[in-house]
């Protein structure tokens, strides 16, 4: 077994761990695998011990990456901020994005996925942690954005996404997840979308496990199962020398 699939099985075991001990079901955790700055043969490393959700932060990076592993019968998310104007090379590979958090890429999404005739899978991305350096909307301001989120009909909303704070503050980083939930909780009585959104993004390597017991059944995890990620002047960083 590779040095990858023996992370990934080990990354697995802790989230059935966790999912236990909060009384959920072992299979209730959906992961998926950040391959920012990862090479490709790595990645399949993971494919082959049983990865099927990737996630991509840059959009250049992911249709690199998909356009390599095209072959594989993986699922691409997007994660990372997506910019309007990059919404026509995102949806080649994406077939979901967990960042959807403001109006006008709602509708350059939908703009593009009419012409394209397709829906997409959608996470709105939420900021409880408060802290200005990360995107997604106030958590006040989540209520009227799905109001105006059920006009667009190509968009298929499952849910929310957020980033803790990056603390070893383990209550702090709780608290972030907790109010992720009580959105989504609200959000199924009180939603146009109701029922539908089921799904929480949150945690990653170094707190999924704390997710997973306040309620994810989304981690996105990478250096957990990859290990440290690339240096900038690395031959696979996006934009290096080289970088393919």
């Amino acid at each position: 077994m590779s040095l990858v699939a023996s992370n990934l099985a080990g990354v697995r075991a802790r989230i059935v761990d966790a999912a236990l001990r909060s009384g959920r079901a072992a299979d209730s955790v959906r992961v998926v695998l950040v391959t920012k700055t990862v090479e490709p043969d790595r990645v399949r490393e993971a494919i082959a011990a049983g990865a099927r959700d990737l996630g991509e932060n840059k959009v250049q990076e992911g249709r690199r990456k998909a356009d390599a592993l095209s072959d594989e019968p993986v699922r691409w998310s997007m994660i990372g901020h997506l910019q309007s104007n990059k919404v026509k090379d995102a949806l080649r590979f994406a077939s979901e994005v967990q960042s959807l958090d403001r109006l006008s890429l709602a509708t350059a999404l939908e703009k593009r996925l009419q012409f394209l005739g397709r829906g997409l899978d959608v996470l709105v991305q939420v900021n409880t942690s408060g802290e200005a350096s990360k995107f997604g909307l106030a958590p006040e301001d989540v209520p009227a954005f799905l109001k105006e989120l059920a006009g667009f009909h190509a968009l298929r909303p499952k849910g929310f996404m957020t980033l803790a704070t990056f603390t070893p503050d383990e209550h702090e980083v709780r608290r972030c997840f907790q109010s992720l939930r009580d959105i989504r909780d609200r959000a199924l009585h009180e939603a146009p979308q109701g029922e539908h959104l089921t799904q929480l993004s949150m945690g990653m390597s170094g707190d999924f496990e704390w997710a997973v017991e306040e309620g994810a059944t989304i981690v996105r995890v990478g250096q957990a199962v990859f290990g440290p990620r690339a240096l900038p002047n690395s031959h696979y960083w996006p934009g290096a020398a080289g970088a393919s």
